[in-house]
């Protein structure tokens, strides 16, 4: 990922959906370590595709197939990018799928907290900040309600991702 990302906040960006990937899996059952993988491999091609976004994920998805990564985490990453229309078939197409903006909307949130920090938020308040349409745009608040794919309430999906979140908040700088 390292090798790939430059931009220290997209680094941190994939550790973050790692994290959720990580606690999803967990949650279900799943490979953490696959899961885990998939989240943290995601967007390895964006900086490469941001002038073509039309690409994104599909680069990715072909670099990590070339490298022999197992073909469910290479799917997961072909189809986390809801742009292309693909099917989400597995659980963990359908949590990558939701995990990637929620990270997003997550760190905003704490961004805006009296604290600046995870420690400072709980589900309340990321659930609020959801509800606010101004708040975090770039968050896509339709990929996020994809939780219902995997059977998860919006509160228990936040609650999942922010705890995830908050036990790597030093790598995470929040």
């Amino acid at each position: 990922m390292r090798a790939k990302l430059t931009n220290r906040n997209l680094q941190k960006h994939t550790l973050a959906v790692e994290a959720i990937m990580r606690r999803l899996a967990r949650h279900f059952g799943a490979d953490e370590d696959l899961w885990g993988m998939a989240g943290l491999l995601h967007d390895i091609d964006y900086e490469s595709t941001k002038a073509d976004p039309a690409r994104h994920s599909l680069e990715a998805a072909d670099e990590l197939a070339g490298m022999g990564l197992p073909a469910d985490v290479v799917r997961a990453v072909r189809v986390h990018n809801g742009d292309h229309g693909l099917p989400r078939e597995s659980e963990m197409d359908k949590a990558l799928h939701a995990a990637d903006p929620l990270s997003g909307l997550i760190v905003a949130a704490a961004l805006v907290s009296p604290s600046k920090s995870l420690a400072g938020i709980d589900v309340p308040f990321v659930v609020n900040r959801f509800g606010e349409k101004s708040f975090a745009r770039g968050a896509d608040r339709d990929t996020i309600r994809c939780c219902s794919e995997l059977g998860l309430e919006l509160d228990d999906f936040v609650a999942l991702a922010l705890e995830a979140m908050q036990s790597i908040s030093g790598e995470l700088g929040l």
